[in-house]
């Protein structure tokens, strides 16, 4: 009996000193050796965490910010948000606080980029103010369009979403004119005044830590754009013209990356509602003035109606 006991001690004594040195292994990281503060050094260097965006693509609703968070997304660097998260402009989102919004994003390691996107962010007239309280020092990319063609994309969007829940909508022309006049009330309107929008988060932000994208440009040829971005984001130049190649299906570029393509979703692309040529040159000529002032803001011009 008494050697039963001895020998019941003596195995629970071994299971111990083993437990012991297995939490030394853990806290280690890997092995426990002389060398063990080094390896914990390494490791803590190479730890991936879910970090606070380093960049964010505040809009345009409809101007390709989706292909550009993809295609940025080809660098190796980059990490990022796969859906919009809406933090800035949604209350409820807001009021949960940087710690939510630092979950919604991707692991990465120290040294690369954490980029999220959210189009609603540019025309929130709350957001600028708050975006500046979160980094002072992050930068935003601006992605635009013809504003005529970003309001008809718009207003497909809107119409697909209705017809798919078997909802009614006015048609654009209803909408968009009252008595053969531009309804300035009409919200898809309202999101194509890039100059209104961007004044405000110029009282925030200096002009050079605003990136503007070339919608269109990105959809004839996306690799000039991408370069311009990866330079402005002071990254190393590691998208090249070899990641991009034309579907012919599709009508637009696609994405190719260590021997996988990857084309964006049917929503992109699609045929637009349609609007009377009068109307439609009746709409660009609304936006020659609006057009002319963000010119002037971000100090070039582009070929729109």
């Amino acid at each position: 009996m008494l050697w039963t006991v001895l020998l019941a001690l003596l195995l629970l004594l071994l299971l111990q000193t083993q437990l012991s040195v297995c939490l030394r292994e853990l806290r280690s990281g890997g092995s426990y050796s002389s060398s063990s503060s080094s390896s914990s050094s390494t490791s803590s260097y190479n730890a991936t965490q879910q970090r606070l965006p380093g960049a964010i693509i505040i809009g345009v609703r409809k101007g390709g910010t989706r292909a550009l968070l993809e295609m940025l997304n080809l660098h190796p660097d980059v990490e990022v948000a796969k859906a919009e998260v809406h933090f800035f402009n949604v209350e409820e989102h807001y009021r949960r606080g940087l710690a939510w919004y630092r979950a919604q994003m991707p692991l990465t390691r120290p040294a690369q980029l954490t980029l999220e996107k959210t189009p609603g962010y540019f025309a929130a007239p709350q957001v600028p103010a708050r975006v500046w309280d979160m980094n002072p020092a992050v930068r935003l990319l601006l992605i635009v369009r013809d504003p005529a063609e970003r309001l008809v994309s718009d207003y497909t969007q809107v119409l697909h979403n209705r017809l798919s829940r078997h909802k009614a909508y006015r048609p654009l022309e209803e909408l968009l004119l009252r008595g053969g006049r531009i309804d300035p009330g009409y919200k898809a309107l309202q999101r194509s005044l890039y100059h209104q929008h961007l004044a405000r988060w110029l009282e925030v932000f200096p002009r050079e830590q605003i990136h503007v994208v070339d919608g269109d440009a990105l959809i004839r040829d996306p690799f000039p754009e991408l370069r311009k971005a990866e330079r402005f984001l002071d990254l190393p130049p590691r998208i090249s013209a070899s990641n991009f190649y034309y579907n012919t299906t599709k009508g637009f570029y696609c994405l190719l990356s260590a021997g996988h393509d990857k084309c964006l979703d049917e929503s992109k692309g699609r045929p637009h509602a349609p609007l009377s040529s009068q109307a439609f040159n009746t709409l660009c000529r609304y936006f020659r003035r609006p057009n002319e002032l963000f010119f002037e803001m971000v100090g070039r011009s582009f070929s729109w109606c």
